[in-house]
């Protein structure tokens, strides 16, 4: 029987790395990008092996290249230098949040983690590294240290967390996999409008939530008598 050792590196080799090359990147083994004349859009691939299993994760950067005194050589997204304009683990972008590893371990269904992690590349890290490519100048309202509040409360109601808050055309975008037809979701996320509405921050005139797909879920504007928000 082949070790996890040798099966991990068979999935990397014959199923990952050619279906990522299949979805538009350039790479091989635990490195791979998006192609770009002005920034490096990468994907790293992070392995740790031990008791007879390898764990994986996947971690995403987004550097400009002007930045990037190794311009020849793409950045390491397993190792972050300070110099991207983003970085995160793909835990980040999934809906259950946190950390994320697949396992690769001896046995007839060993297939099934790489299969999923190149699932998770597919639909949460390729249209999340596509979207700063286009939206790169986007800005960053509050880093996830600041939403603590917001996530603590969401977590408390067993809701999906904040995955992040922009600033785009006057409006503060909130991301995070939620549902329309999530009553609780709308209750706890028109109080953090109300929140971030009250601040009367000059740069957003509105709150609006989306889910990971970039849909719009809710938008939130003060009413005319206060603070309290509305929904349109």
């Amino acid at each position: 029987m082949r070790t996890a050792e040798e099966l991990y590196t068979t999935g990397i080799r014959d199923h990952f790395a050619p279906a990522l090359r299949g979805l538009g990147f350039q790479g091989w083994r635990h490195s791979f990008s998006l192609p770009d004349r002005d920034r490096w859009a990468v994907l790293g691939v992070r392995a740790v092996p031990g008791d007879g299993r390898v764990r994986y994760t996947v971690n995403l950067s987004v550097t400009d290249k002007a930045a990037w005194d190794r311009r020849s050589i793409r950045p390491d997204a397993n190792s972050p230098t300070g110099l991207e304009r983003w970085h995160a683990p793909i835990g980040e972008l999934l809906p259950v949040g946190g950390e994320v590893w697949w396992e690769v371990a001896p046995g007839p269904r060993w297939l099934i983690a790489v299969e999923d992690s190149v699932a998770a590349v597919r639909g949460y890290a390729l249209p999340e590294l596509r979207r700063r490519l286009v939206a790169g100048e986007r800005e960053h309202y509050l880093g996830q240290a600041e939403l603590d509040g917001v996530n603590g409360a969401l977590a408390a109601a067993r809701l999906a967390r904040i995955q992040r808050a922009e600033l785009a055309d006057g409006v503060l975008e909130l991301h995070g996999a939620w549902s329309r037809h999530d009553p609780a979701a709308h209750a706890v996320l028109a109080g953090a409008a109300r929140g971030f509405l009250s601040v009367r921050d000059a740069r957003f005139r509105a709150v609006r939530v989306l889910d990971t797909l970039g849909r719009t879920l809710w938008e939130f504007r003060p009413d005319p008598g206060g603070n309290h928000p509305e929904p349109d």
